[in-house]
């Protein structure tokens, strides 16, 4: 598949029809992401793939957002071993778990598997409910599965400002 047809075609996904990821395509969408850049190449992500039923269980308890998906990852990153940006106000933490937690979307259409970034919950709730170290930040959860029948993006999804609306030259 053309990189122009992933970006343009992946959507997010409310409704699956609940059959488990194939797991080479799970390897494949998880190794995406091992390969994506962080700052300093300090690889400070962390992710964790749930799919048994008590871990689903536990995320639907997260927020109302999984819509059935029979898998979902949990997109973290080690708040100590970040780099900080000059200025010391900002650090590289959630940049770089968002640059993982994008290539593992665009890989997972790729791969014919449907996702949807989620944030509509809690993170330090997820860090406690899930059990994850206190040093680690949850900056996103992703469902992951194939499309039920008849779902489809949004009716807004191809709506887009022109390019001389969102970009300047300085």
């Amino acid at each position: 598949m053309e990189f122009k047809d992933v970006i343009a075609g992946r959507y997010s996904c409310k409704k699956y029809d609940g059959r488990p990821v194939d797991p080479a395509a799970l390897n494949a969408i998880l190794e995406a992401g091992r390969l994506a850049p962080t700052a300093k190449n300090l690889q400070e992500q962390h992710v964790y793939v749930v799919r048994s039923p008590e871990g689903l269980a536990k995320i639907d308890a997260l927020t109302p957002c999984r819509y059935g998906a029979p898998a979902v990852l949990v997109v973290a990153y080690n708040k100590g071993d970040v780099y900080t940006y000059p200025g010391g106000r900002v650090d590289s933490g959630a940049e770089d778990a968002a640059i993982v937690a994008t290539h593992m979307i665009l890989a997972a259409y790729d791969q014919g598997v449907d996702s949807c970034w989620l944030n509509r919950f809690d993170p330090d709730q997820a860090r406690e409910l899930l059990g994850l170290p206190e040093t680690e930040e949850v900056l996103m959860l992703m469902d992951l599965g194939y499309a039920a029948p008849g779902a489809g993006p949004l009716p807004n999804h191809g709506k887009r400002k022109p390019l001389s609306e969102t970009v300047t030259e300085l």
